[in-house]
Order: structure tokens, then sequence, then C-alpha cells
């Protein structure tokens, strides 16, 4: 298997950068990945750390790989086969990030520690322990507008979309939009709710198997997934809390199920806050439940009971 290495990364999509690789459709690739501060955070950092990033480094992507016969309006299907972890990761409440941001104006930082070796169970970090899951959190291709564009926000060809069941065994479809495609991947997550409420999930670094081939001429407008199984049954099997949030906005209402959630993990825990803030960001799930009966919509946010159990 050809192997990209964890320095063989960029800041940004481009599609003038030059491909680090070039494979045949069929072709399968390892690629060693960073976290997503870029190496600034590690397992023996601080929360002064978190106040010292720069974030012109964070959410390194590792490529581009160019694939010999992608041209616009294919689809590049990209089977995510493994995840190899490297035992520690790290979630933090960022000053100015997150759903909360107004809520939580202070930096916190929780450094967790996991075997890699058996995923199957959990890290250790405040309040519980948490299922873990290995997925992308950034993984796309090169956009066809000329430019250096920002990895934060998701696009229509992929990027940080920050979808946990995009683990082992998922198949991703890809609308192609310059020759070759210019597939990138990196910003390894152990775990994350739906949602990512407080902006980080636990990010780790990593080792990404993947598998890659080409749909020709379905012309998607944005990207489809198909999982191998069940997405949540390493959460299920103690059933849930779940808190509300209902009104005419639906990001408020985000907001308000989430605000909901940390009060009552407080409450019932005696939680620090930003630790049950932090704790919903890598396990808890926001689901629209109703978006028909207007003029409010209901959000909920499904804390998974396993994780105190």
């Amino acid at each position: 298997m050809r192997t990209i290495h964890d320095y063989q990364h960029h800041l940004g999509w481009d599609n003038s950068i030059i491909p680090v690789l070039t494979i045949d459709p069929g072709e399968s690739i390892e690629v060693h990945t960073v976290d997503a501060s870029g190496a600034q955070l590690g397992p023996a950092s601080t929360v002064a750390d978190v106040t010292r990033l720069d974030f012109g480094k964070v959410n390194p992507v590792n490529g581009p790989v160019y694939v010999e016969g992608a041209e616009p309006g294919d689809s590049l299907k990209v089977t995510i086969l493994s995840f190899d972890m490297a035992g520690w990761g790290w979630t933090a409440n960022i000053p100015g990030f997150g759903l909360l941001a107004d809520q939580f104006l202070y930096p916190a930082l929780h450094i967790w520690k996991f075997d890699p070796s058996i995923l199957g169970p959990s890290a250790f970090g405040p309040g519980g322990r948490v299922p873990l899951k290995p997925f992308c959190g950034t993984i796309g291709l090169a956009p066809a507008e000329k430019g250096l564009h920002s990895v934060v926000p998701p696009r229509r060809v992929g990027g940080n979309l920050d979808i946990r069941d995009l683990s082992a065994g998922t198949e991703l479809y890809l609308p192609v939009e310059v020759t070759g495609g210019l597939f990138s991947v990196g910003d390894i997550h152990a775990a994350q709710g739906d949602g990512e409420v407080c902006g980080t999930a636990i990010e780790a670094p990593g080792v990404i198997s993947l598998q890659f081939d080409l749909v020709k001429g379905e012309n998607l407008r944005s990207p489809r997934f198909t999982t191998s199984g069940p997405v949540s049954h390493h959460l299920d099997a103690k059933g849930y809390e779940v808190t509300t949030g209902i009104g005419p906005d639906l990001f408020q209402g985000a907001r308000d199920a989430v605000s909901g959630m940390i009060d009552l993990l407080c409450k019932l825990y005696q939680m620090n806050p930003v630790e049950a803030y932090m704790l919903c960001s890598v396990c808890a799930d926001l689901r629209i439940n109703e978006i028909v009966d207007m003029p409010n919509w209901v959000v909920s946010l499904y804390f998974p009971r396993i994780v105190l159990d």
C-alpha cells in the first residue's frame, strides 16, 4: 500500500497545489495524519497551550492525491478501510468558537488517553467513559475556483464535513470539479457527537487507509455516502438523556437543547459546566425532530447514558 507521510500536508484547498501522489482507480493508500491543531497540542499540553494556538496552522490535510481518469462531472468513490490511532487525543473549548461561544468565554482542555489496539472500549475523560468511533473529520477534493480556500467550512466537494459516520467501512462519493480530483484528508476524530457543539471532538493523530474508485458522469450536487451497518450501536446500549429546544429558529433551538443538557448534567452528576459542554461535543447527538409544524420546530440533544454508567 502506498503511503502519504505526516509532513506531506497543506493548509487550505487550492487546485494549484502539486499532487504528492498519483494513483489509478482501484488503488489503496495509507495516510499518516497529524491532529487538527497541526501538532501544536500534544499529550503533555496544558490549557495555556490553547491560548497560544496559531490558527494559521490548524486543520492540516494530507495530499493532494491525483486520481488518473477523474474529470469534472465524475464522482470519486472513497472507501474508508481502517484507522490506526496513536492512543491519545484532545478536546478544547476555544474562546470565540463553538455553538455556545457567548456562554463559555475561557479556554479549557482535556487530554484523552486510550488503548489504540482495542478501540471498542472507551476513552476516559471528564465525567465518564466515551465509546470510540474514529472517523475522518476533513475529507474532500479541490474546488474548481482558483486560489486558496479555508479548510474550516465544508464545501460541495467535501472538506471539513465532521460527519461521524465517515468511519471504517463507509463508502463516500465526492463530486469532482478539477482534473485528477486532487483528494486530501486529515483531522481524525476518535469520537464525536453529531453537531460537535463545542467546536472540537476528540482530535487525534493516526493513520487512515483508503481505497479509490471512479463513477463516471454521476454529476453529484454534493457528497453522499453509504454506511456498512448501524451508525450508533456503540452508544445505544443504555439509552439516552434528551433535552429539547423549541421555537421558530433551528439554530437557537440547537443552542437551547445543548444548554439544557449542560444544566442537566451539572445537576445530576455535579459536573463543571465547561466539562459538560466538551463531553456533549464528543458524544451527544443533535437531531431535528420536527420541521413541519410551523411556526415552531423541535431540536433535541441525545446524550448516551452509557458514557456515565
